[in-house]
């Protein structure tokens, strides 16, 4: 006999779960739970509440075609389309890197160094913005600080706008099209130089989960062979580009710190000033100093 049972939340959340197990999610249940959220445009805690319910078939089918995504590869953040960093939530979109929690120690950083800081307005430049991560969480945590957001991806450069309208900072943070500082004009010095480089080294990228190698942009990923040739840049543009007492801080990759340690101690103009680990006790963020 054909099973009658109704596709209820709870049997449609365990059946996906079990769906996304079988193709190796890491998070499987927490997969099942936000695209079903999604599919019925309520919170994803409000399922806990909803578990008898039966969706009506037209939120069954786009659950449906939003599971297959995720079974090929697709990332979550892509199909709903918005991802949560540093208790705030951004809009993203394909083409765009999603934000990482590990980078939430930049801003971490950031914040405590311009605590120690005499600056009144401080100005603040953030290389390879993505979706503005960066620099709205700092805005949003630091009033008085003004923040470029510079990223060569057009794309990236909308959505940044897009998300510093939508939190309240659109007035401080002003995200440009820009090759590093290639369309920064020369003249300007910046108090804080923050920064999330591609520092994936080429062949770590080939064998990154699939989630994020067929579907995240290269372009913010791949740091070439050594993970490093855009950190090479950064290092050799950011002295001009400091203020007297500015700092440099970036994120870095564990399997390439030891070389990162080696090019800023060979920087003109740079002095390392520590490296920060992440909660994994692992090096991620370098802190260097003009001079």
């Amino acid at each position: 006999m054909p099973d009658t049972t109704p596709w209820s939340v709870l049997r449609l959340l365990n059946w996906t779960t079990d769906f996304f197990k079988q193709h190796g999610n890491e998070s499987p249940r927490l997969d099942a739970e936000v695209l079903l959220a999604q599919s019925l445009a309520c919170k994803r805690i409000e399922l806990y509440t909803r578990f008898d319910e039966v969706p009506a078939e037209p939120v069954r089918t786009a659950f449906k075609a939003l599971v297959k995504q995720r079974a090929d590869g697709a990332p979550v953040a892509y199909l709903v389309g918005r991802r949560e960093f540093y208790s705030i939530e951004l809009a993203v979109e394909a083409g765009v890197l999603i934000p990482r929690p590990e980078t939430e120690l930049l801003v971490v950083t950031a914040l405590d160094r311009l605590k120690q800081r005499a600056d009144e307005a401080p100005l603040l430049v953030d290389v390879g913005t993505g979706t503005g991560a960066i620099a709205i969480a700092i805005a949003k945590h630091a009033p008085a600080a003004r923040i470029v957001a510079l990223d060569m991806n057009p794309q990236a450069v909308a959505l940044a706008k897009r998300n510093a309208e939508t939190h309240g900072v659109a007035e401080r943070v002003a995200p440009i099209e820009s090759d590093l500082f290639s369309r920064v004009k020369a003249s300007r010095r910046f108090d804080l130089i923050l920064s999330n480089p591609p520092y994936v080294t080429t062949n770590e990228l080939m064998n990154l989960d699939e989630t994020v190698r067929d579907h995240e942009p290269h372009l913010a990923l791949d740091g070439g062979p050594e993970g490093t040739t855009v950190i090479e840049r950064l290092l050799a543009e950011a002295p001009q580009r400091l203020a007297d007492g500015g700092e440099l801080l970036f994120e870095i990759g564990p399997s390439i710190a030891q070389r990162v340690e080696t090019l800023v101690g060979q920087a003109p103009g740079l002095s390392l000033r520590e490296v920060y680990k992440d909660l994994a006790g692992l090096p991620r963020v370098v802190h260097a100093v003009n001079g």
